[in-house]
């Protein structure tokens, strides 16, 4: 990491509960709970954000953004976390995982509105201020409506923020992840939109 967090058996008052709460859910301090040990309330702020996004959504949809957003950031933790999380949860394969690694777009286990989704939460990764309502109508076109079109918006902004944030911290997946931590190196590189 290129800040220096607060070592767990050093760690008092909030961050000691913050690092509490990552070993009684986890088993141990993650890089990603090491690092907001800098700053305890923007995770917990974090996370209440992140509830309130993924509950209006089915698991499947929000990991897909997420996956896509953090692909194209090429964000190794938020990659190799997420890509084991769907892994566990049933929601993909390691071999589909790796086909969404190298590109969404080719994927035929994907719905095409599942593709549309992902493209779109690439463009507001990418380039938020150049999502044109033919975008948004494209998303209409595939059934969601405004509520999904706008939670589907929510999800990738707020997982740009994450990524950007562990990516510029230097936070490196856990050994935790070993067997996703080398999905980045399948992702394509696209070009910025």
């Amino acid at each position: 990491m290129h800040v220096h967090p607060i070592p767990p058996e050093k760690a008092t008052g909030e961050v000691k509960a913050h690092y509490d709460a990552a070993i009684a859910d986890q088993g141990y301090v993650p890089n990603q709970e090491l690092l907001f040990g800098l700053n305890p309330a923007a995770k917990a702020a974090w996370r209440q954000l992140v509830r309130a996004i993924s509950s209006r959504m089915d698991d499947r949809r929000y990991e897909l953004v997420t996956l896509a957003v953090a692909n194209y950031l090429r964000c190794n933790y938020c990659v190799s976390v997420h890509s084991s999380v769907v892994m566990e949860e049933g929601i993909f394969d390691r071999h589909q995982v790796e086909a969404l690694a190298r590109d969404y777009r080719t994927c035929e286990f994907l719905r095409p509105a599942e593709t549309a989704i992902m493209a779109f939460a690439e463009q507001v990764a990418a380039d938020a201020n150049r999502v044109t309502p033919e975008q948004v109508e494209d998303l209409r076109a595939h059934g969601l409506s405004e509520e999904e079109i706008f939670d589907v918006t929510l999800a990738a902004a707020a997982r740009t923020f994450y990524s950007k944030v562990l990516n510029a911290m230097g936070a490196e997946p856990d050994d935790a992840y070993a067997d996703t931590n080398d999905l980045l190196e399948l992702v394509e590189l696209r070009p910025r939109t």
